[in-house]
């Protein structure tokens, strides 16, 4: 079998080869009111049916060193799917992904962090995952408690955190730890104005630094100020690529939305 080496150009920081992502799922046939009324609280076993779901379909792309790629669809279009694939958390059932480079994701709010730990403890934690040396992840510290601006609260338990507190944190040790790869699904509208304003230009700063960054986004606005190559999805296919301007163009066409204030940021 070729090593990764083999199968990506020095060029190119990720590569996805016809990849195919199913998972099963259950559900319940033909339920209705009465039955759920009448099986509430019961411990006998429903009749479900099993179904195979194509959240990815044979989709192709290649993302070389340096480009910021948007990826935008509608919800259910495979969007997070194909991202947490390139990520490794999740395999694809058939072809392959290679990435060329260190990764840092932020695909959810506090995804990997322990909640019974600090947030001090977690942001060690973070960055040894991300393959930083314990030496290397104190010197960034005082960076990515500033950026997060918790305040006390870097000390105390992360199970004591607000949704937008552990996004806040979830952020700055994502996008300051170095990384070659940066892959953020949805993060940019995490917190408060000032803070999503704060991200925005973190975001801004690693564009102009030529790093290799994949965004996952319902704000159009954001899509085409940011990034330089765009991908859309759709019942996970990939439906076309190119200039992210052309892409928002025709996803909100397809949308039959017009490119209002709202719409462009979030449809």
């Amino acid at each position: 079998m070729p090593s990764d080496s083999e199968l990506i150009p020095d060029e190119l920081a990720i590569r996805v080869s016809g990849v195919w992502i199913r998972y099963k799922t259950s559900y319940e046939r033909n339920p209705t009111l009465r039955n759920a009324f009448i099986k509430f609280g019961k411990r006998e076993g429903r009749r479900r049916q099993v179904r195979i779901v194509e959240a990815v379909k044979n989709v192709s792309l290649d993302v070389p060193h340096g480009t910021v790629l948007g990826l935008v669809g509608a919800n259910g279009a495979g969007k997070s799917t194909l991202m947490r694939a390139m990520a490794g958390i999740l395999p694809p059932t058939e072809g392959r992904i290679v990435v060329n480079g260190r990764v840092s994701t932020l695909l959810a709010l506090g995804i990997g962090f322990n909640p019974m730990l600090s947030g001090r403890e977690n942001v060690v934690l973070g960055g040894l995952a991300a393959g930083l040396t314990v030496e290397q992840v104190e010197a960034k510290f005082d960076e990515i408690a500033a950026f997060a601006d918790l305040g006390d609260f870097i000390d105390m338990p992360m199970r004591t955190y607000s949704a937008g507190m552990y996004g806040r944190l979830g952020f700055a040790v994502s996008v300051n730890m170095d990384p070659d790869i940066l892959l953020i699904d949805e993060a940019l509208s995490t917190g408060d104005a000032a803070f999503r304003e704060k991200s925005t230009n973190k975001m801004r700063e690693l564009v102009s630094e030529a790093r290799t960054i994949v965004i996952v986004s319902h704000a159009m606005g954001l899509i085409t100020e940011l990034c330089n190559h765009a991908a859309w999805l759709h019942k996970g296919e990939l439906i076309q690529t190119g200039a992210p301007a052309d892409i928002v163009e025709a996803y909100m066409k397809f949308l039959n939305v017009g490119q209002s204030a709202v719409t462009l940021e979030d449809v």
